[in-house]
């Protein structure tokens, strides 16, 4: 190669780079044209799988309709944080809700991006609390917390979620953008091609495993509040202890999944009855997303119209849905680790996950009790009495 170039004349050299340049950028529009195309077809398919589903639970349009049963109006929300067992968790939902008849749907956001735009939080909180076709519901998705009592409707979906150690969650995403994992293993990640450790990565100083990196368990918990995003914020920090406390209904940790799910099946059944043995046993069952569903107009004219807000999930056949590893991982280092630990920003988000532990490891000390080496869930430990008038 570098003989020709020296056989070749520049103006030719010149031609030829120009050429390579246009040709390049043709393949990069061809490229954005298909995605475009992808995005349209996955909208119409959508819009349709949409309108089947509001076909099958309308009414008749002159009776009024009658107002859902507490059970049946419950609205879960969980706001998954990437790498921390998400998708092993919610393809249990997925495999359960046919047989508990609930309906699950995946929140899917412009670029995986966490933060909603203001127009599209008040969308959101609207389309949760008045689609009635879709309770009970099961929402999930890759979100920050939304404090729904500030957008002025009736009722408060439950929150839940799961943490992780923060280096371990860190690691885990770091090879999962270059090797993928079991779950979808043809699939192109980001990264593929890099064959950097995470030692190595650590070592060199380089982006994708600089402290900063850490900083998500934290904002997830926090919100759409800018100082959440603003990392090593000790008013964000406190800020998602405080949600963490007074508006999720359980946090587990990913280190103890199985006791996270047994615990919700005990205080949620209408949800996650079979869960617990559902995740011992395995199951037979995957999903996969329509993207980006819009809402009929004439299912409900008090939600506006919007391309980009929920995505409906469906079951299809697969192995083992809730059951995922990333491959090629290799554990760090004690020296990577020590290095990532003097870090301000590890130990912030450090402090918080050991405060969901406590608080799970409380919650869990009241809930469930081990005997001969398995867990079962404690019976009701209330009753009532002296119940007056007679």
């Amino acid at each position: 190669m570098g003989l020709l170039r020296i056989m070749m004349p520049p103006k030719i050299q010149l031609l030829a780079v120009l050429a390579f340049g246009v040709a390049m950028l043709f393949i990069e529009n061809q490229i954005q044209n298909l995605e475009e195309s992808r995005a349209k077809l996955e909208r119409a398919i959508a819009r349709h799988e949409v309108a089947e589903i509001e076909q099958r639970h309308s009414e008749d349009t002159g009776r009024e309709l009658s107002p859902l049963s507490e059970k049946d109006d419950t609205v879960i929300i969980y706001n998954r944080v990437p790498k921390t067992a998400s998708t092993s968790f919610t393809n249990i939902a997925y495999d359960l809700c046919g047989k508990n008849r609930f309906h699950v749907l995946h929140i899917n956001t412009t670029r995986n991006n966490p933060v909603m735009s203001l127009q599209d939080q008040v969308r959101f909180v609207r389309n949760v609390t008045s689609w009635r076709e879709m309770k009970p519901g099961f929402y999930h998705g890759h979100v920050a917390y939304l404090d729904f009592s500030k957008y002025g409707v009736k009722g408060k979906p439950m929150y839940i979620n799961v943490v992780r150690d923060p280096i371990e969650r860190l690691v885990s995403y770091y090879y999962f953008l270059r090797f993928g994992d079991d779950y979808r293993p043809g699939l192109r990640r980001r990264k593929q091609g890099d064959k950097k450790t995470f030692d190595e990565c650590v070592s060199s100083g380089g982006s994708d495993c600089a402290p900063e990196k850490l900083w998500l368990q934290i904002p997830f918990f926090c919100g759409h509040h800018s100082e959440c995003w603003n990392a090593g914020s000790r008013w964000a920090l406190e800020q998602a202890k405080y949600n963490l406390v007074n508006e999720y209904l359980l946090v587990g940790v990913t280190e103890e999944l199985e006791d996270f799910i047994m615990i919700l099946e005990a205080a949620l059944p209408r949800f996650f009855k079979g869960a617990t043995e559902l995740y011992k046993t395995g199951t037979d069952t995957a999903y996969h997303s329509i993207h980006f569903a819009p809402l009929p107009i004439s299912s409900n004219p008090v939600l506006p119209r919007t391309d980009r807000l929920i995505t409906l999930s469906h079951v299809t056949p697969g192995k083992k849905s809730h059951l995922r590893k990333t491959t090629e991982k290799k554990p760090p280092t004690k020296e990577t680790i020590a290095k990532l630990q003097q870090s301000d920003i590890w130990k912030i988000e450090n402090e918080f996950y050991e405060f969901a532990l406590e608080q799970f490891q409380f919650v869990r000390a009241h809930a469930v009790r081990e005997k001969d080496g398995e867990l079962y869930v404690l019976a009701q430990s209330f009753f009532y009495e002296k119940i007056y008038p007679k």
